[in-house]
């Protein structure tokens, strides 16, 4: 076995970004938030996860297409294998999931596993779903077609996954858990250990590695979505270990400062709905008049236009009398008039 031993030093940068991690961590868990709100936006966290960590890898859906496909609805207009790969992500999910259920280890078996069911039928299927590969590989820049990374030989792909589990089943007492999820995304993609998926599955492992060990956090939060904000910074990170002689100290950086963006917007949300919820309360609100202040509390200012998006199947009359009720109740204001009516959120003590 290939002992692995990663090297890196805590930063300013990585305690600042734990720091933050916490004090989100422990707002959400603390927070008097609603089971329905959890429940939908752990949804919607599922949803962009599996959206984003295949778009990185190429996938051509919209977010708008993704969540028809999600809802069990056909899309004519999607690649069968975009729309396949999405669905595939659901598939390991669950099987993470059930995993955490049962409180085992993690297993190069539960690896292998998670890679198949996320590639089985698409892109990294033809290679052997869940089969360590036996040929050479490459990562290649698509643009340039030039090789950036040659992963290690085919015979040491067996001995380094067994070394990257036994770290994992020994790490949890000498290395801060969001880090460890860090390693074991990095280290995954490193080794490179299928002929293609890599990526995806060195992903899921993260999100595994953080949920097993306390950091789900409702699960709200989805990482993959600050990485395909900028592909090019997220591959720099990467990349950025080899050329510092594989020292993780730079990818733990950029690691610890995603998810700690991602878990202040999702914090930043859960006050928001805190606040919503607190109007609803004194004003004595519909769900759906509840959701309007929800929705002005975020963006600010809405036309009628905005809230008929939102409610598609509700007639605009019923809308507008929603609106008014808001209106009477000094909760909203109005700007401008007929068409051009603006509604916008009073100040409230």
């Amino acid at each position: 076995m290939s002992r692995f031993a990663p090297r890196f030093t805590i930063t300013n940068a990585i305690t600042a970004g734990l720091t933050a991690i916490e004090r989100a961590r422990g707002f959400l868990e603390a927070a008097t938030l609603s089971d329905e709100w959890v429940r939908r936006m752990s949804q919607r966290a599922l949803l962009l996860e599996a959206h984003h960590t295949t778009h990185i890898e190429g996938t051509q859906l919209t977010l708008e297409q993704a969540e028809r496909l999600w809802a069990g609805e056909t899309v004519e207009e999607a690649r069968p294998d975009d729309v396949r790969e999405l669905l595939n992500y659901r598939d390991a999910f669950q099987l993470v999931s059930q995993h955490l259920d049962s409180g085992k280890p993690i297993t190069e078996r539960l690896i292998r596993e998670i890679h198949k069911r996320l590639v089985n039928g698409v892109r990294g299927g033809e290679g052997g779903p869940g089969r360590y590969r036996t040929i050479q590989n490459y990562v290649v820049n698509l643009r340039t077609r030039r090789v950036v990374y040659t992963p290690p030989r085919p015979r040491d792909v067996s001995p380094m996954m067994r070394g990257l589990v036994a770290w994992l089943g020994e790490a949890s007492s000498a290395v801060h858990p969001v880090l460890t999820a860090g390693i074991a995304q990095f280290q995954l993609v490193h080794i490179h250990p299928f002929v293609d998926g890599n990526g995806r599955t060195s992903r899921l492992l993260s999100t595994l590695c953080l949920y097993r060990s306390g950091y789900d956090i409702k699960r709200l939060f989805t990482i993959s979505e600050f990485y395909d904000r900028d592909r090019a910074a997220f591959y720099r990170a990467i990349q950025s270990v080899r050329e510092q002689g594989m020292d993780l100290t730079g990818w733990l950086e950029f690691f610890t400062g995603g998810l700690a963006t991602q878990l202040g917007e999702v914090k930043a949300r859960g006050r928001l709905v805190i606040r919503r919820d607190i109007l609803a309360r004194e004003h004595g609100l519909n769900p759906r008049q509840a959701s309007i202040v929800e929705l002005l509390l975020e963006k600010g200012e809405l036309r009628i236009e905005n809230v008929e998006a939102v409610f598609p199947s509700i007639h605009r009359r019923t809308l507008q009398r929603d609106l008014q009720g808001l209106v009477e109740r000094r909760l909203v204001k109005t700007d401008g008039a007929a068409r051009a009516i603006r509604y916008l959120l009073r100040k409230t003590k």
